[in-house]
């Protein structure tokens, strides 16, 4: 036994022959298995040719962990990252009703989310709030930053654990209500997150998905025939696994509130605009203010699932996406974190 295995970072698996001869996997702490890491144990494999003939291998690795790092595979292009989407699951899915700010960059790639280096991004599951989410989602380092920008990952599981039952039952009774304004000067427009100039296409959308559609005349640069728009939205907090069948804590109610911000940006919004007009808030489905401690609660549990590791180039990390959440720290540029989603998935009502 050689001293890496002996630390317990190398886990030999049962698999196929073909499998075990060209890759090894580890874990990144001997006292985490989270996430899963598999590496080249020879040179020159590809991973776009091995995760095509493994496909099934890596989706019930994924099941199992949550998440899956593939490290030393010497991945160079947009092009060879959208080809390892393509051959774990099919083609990339474009990135629809948005909530965050990206630049696409070739096919159905896009940048991590353009936030300013030197903010936080708070830990989710990506489109948590939207009637169609991805299953899995992928991130391609093409350039780790000098300092910083690490992607934290944490276990959706292990979360859920930390979650106090009587808040998660009451947010199972009241679910979760998602209140967003678009043209008021902060945070996307309308016409960015929905991917249309079309007034009728976002009502038929809103409409075909339960959100209810509120236009306000006038612009943030008091133009008045320009139009913002408020939507309030209400959905699940808890969602079933479509394979695994476990109830996960899957939503946007921490990440999407106001006091879930920086205090600087906060502060600034607050002082700006009414808090009807905030960009995102959320409630319980209600209507009814979702309590300080109830939200302090889930960001504490959030954050003490977080497991942080250095970006190198050429990495890929695959999530669950309803298994893991994500979140990033503030870095010094220049970092290039691409991103794909995959899958796209319409829950079925719990009840």
């Amino acid at each position: 036994m050689t001293k890496i295995e002996s630390l317990g970072y190398v886990r030999r698996k049962a698999v196929n022959i073909s499998t075990e001869e060209l890759i090894k996997t580890e874990f990144l702490k001997p006292d985490t298995n989270f996430p899963l890491v598999i590496k080249p144990s020879v040179k020159g494999v590809n991973l776009q040719n091995w995760a095509n003939n493994n496909r099934e291998y890596l989706k019930a690795e994924l099941l199992k962990y949550g998440a899956i790092l593939f490290r030393d595979f010497k991945v160079n292009s947009i092009e060879e990252f959208e080809q390892i989407i393509a051959a774990i699951c099919g083609e990339a899915m474009e990135y629809r009703y948005r909530a965050s700010p990206r630049t696409q960059v070739g096919g159905r790639i896009y940048t991590s989310t353009d936030y300013p280096a030197d903010q936080s991004i708070f830990p989710h599951n990506e489109h948590a709030y939207s009637p169609t989410f991805p299953l899995k989602i992928f991130f391609f380092c093409m350039s780790p930053a000098p300092e910083g920008g690490e992607t934290p990952i944490g276990s959706c599981r292990k979360v859920f654990e930390r979650i106090d039952p009587i808040i998660r039952d009451r947010f199972i009774q009241k679910q979760v209500m998602y209140m967003r304004n678009f043209g008021d000067g902060f945070g996307l427009p309308w016409q960015t997150v929905f991917q249309t100039t079309d007034k009728i296409k976002v009502e038929e959308y809103c409409k075909n998905n339960g959100i209810e559609v509120e236009w306000k005349v006038g612009d943030a640069y008091g133009n008045p025939s320009g139009l913002r728009l408020r939507t309030r939205q209400v959905g699940p907090a808890i969602l079933k696994h479509p394979q695994t069948g476990e109830m996960v804590w899957f939503n946007h109610a921490t990440f999407f509130h106001v006091s879930t911000l920086e205090p600087t940006i906060r502060e600034s919004l607050l002082k700006n605009l009414p808090e009807e007009d905030l960009p995102t808030n959320t409630y319980y489905g209600d209507g009814s203010a979702i309590e300080p401690s109830v939200l302090a609660s889930l960001r504490t549990a959030y954050q003490e699932e977080m497991v942080t590791f250095s970006w190198q180039k050429g990495d890929v990390l695959m999530l669950d996406n309803m298994l893991s959440i994500h979140a990033r720290k503030p870095f010094v540029p220049p970092r290039k974190v691409l991103v794909g989603m995959a899958e796209p998935y319409t829950p079925i009502p719990l009840g």
